[in-house]
């Protein structure tokens, strides 16, 4: 069977890494493509990479083009999948059938309407089902529960990339009780690309170059709940966990690479053998690379993540260790943002929720140099 994608804001950098997956699927025929201000204009002159799509011509994002796809991946701007996920919504209410719909942006990934209102600050639009397979849940098969939610859904929501970083670099040692979820630390290498294709005076290559670049400080970035959010989900109790977050962008066009420090708890202190209890949690959630999660691989002992390695793919390097002198642990995660942190999480929900190989089309192989 081949089902049938449409792509919305297919001219942005999100959409374009969507489209590029999406080429190279042996399961998807890939219909409209669609965008706002760049409407009428060929693929080509956005993505001239994508050469098997350049001659499609970029239609205006419209319900009623959507609504004829099976699949619909949304990339657009926070704020603007809601009325469009709305307007799908009441054309199927005639036939009761409407696209599977995959949305990239923020609109649908909070559960609390208090949340989005504090740092959207907009309507809220309702939580979908949330397009992080990896994602540990507190008591449960962690490698079944939230798959097992993408596999009856036709509402997903993608997680933020910076949350995806976090989340899998510190989730383990939630769901173990090894640290201490209230007082957390994170510090993001962010690649430009995470900042969007918009023409903004610090994002050109004159502001970029040589410089690194602080954004969202003091509690403000909109990730922000969306993390504590997964985290109470793998175990941390309601209520319980404070983070500090702080992106950096740096002179890269893609990645992120995640620094997380927590406090050790006492089970972790009293433990035998301290490091080993650690390193078990981060093997028992992930496994080994081949046997475990395909897409997350836990690095061996000593080998830190760096970004290169993660370049174009859907993978995720995770490692983690004890800094005694601080009392702390320190767990790092490395993304490419428009792969594992977008498009190919998105591309693995679709998967799982058409009922194919999880993996079908995502890139594991890196590039070097």
């Amino acid at each position: 069977m081949t089902w049938t994608v449409a792509v919305a804001g297919a001219t942005g950098y999100a959409g374009g890494e969507v489209l590029r997956l999406l080429a190279a699927h042996p399961g998807v025929t890939i219909g409209a493509l669609t965008a706002a201000s760049s409407a009428g204009s060929r693929l080509g002159d956005h993505h001239p990479h994508l050469l098997s799509l350049a001659d499609r011509v970029v239609q205006s994002t419209e319900a009623e083009v959507l609504a004829e796809h099976d699949v619909v991946v949304l990339a657009l701007p926070h704020g603007a999948s809601g009325a469009i996920t709305a307007a799908l919504e009441q054309l199927g209410d005639g036939s009761g059938v409407t696209p599977l719909v995959i949305d990239c942006g923020a609109d649908h990934r909070l559960t609390s309407r208090k949340a989005w209102e504090a740092f959207y600050g907009s309507g809220y639009a309702g939580a979908w089902t949330y397009g992080m397979p990896e994602l540990l849940h507190d008591g449960e098969d962690h490698a079944r529960a939230q798959r097992a939610e993408l596999t009856t859904t036709r509402r997903i929501a993608v997680p933020g990339c910076n949350v995806t970083a976090v989340t899998l670099a510190l989730q383990p040692g939630i769901a173990a009780g090894l640290i201490d979820p209230s007082r957390l630390t994170a510090v993001l290498a962010v690649g430009y690309s995470g900042a969007g294709k918009a023409l903004k005076p610090h994002l050109t290559a004159a502001e970029a170059l040589g410089s690194a670049q602080p954004y969202a400080v003091g509690g403000t970035h909109r990730h922000i709940p969306e993390i504590i959010q997964n985290l109470e989900v793998a175990g941390a109790a309601a209520g319980s966990t404070h983070l500090s977050f702080t992106p950096v962008l740096v002179p890269m066009s893609r990645g992120i690479l995640a620094t997380v420090t927590a406090p050790m708890t006492r089970a972790l202190r009293e433990a035998l053998d301290p490091d080993a209890t650690l390193r078990a949690a981060w093997e028992t959630a992930y496994g080994a690379l081949g046997s475990g999660e395909s897409l997350i691989h836990l690095l061996p002992e000593g080998t830190w993540p760096t970004t290169g390695t993660v370049l174009g793919t859907g993978m995720a390097t995770v490692q983690v260790a004890i800094d005694r002198g601080a009392d702390a642990v320190v767990a790092m995660c490395a993304i490419d943002n428009l792969g594992k942190g977008t498009a190919s999480a998105a591309l693995q929900s679709l998967n799982l929720a058409l009922g194919l190989e999880e993996t079908t089309a995502i890139t594991t192989q890196g590039v070097a140099p």
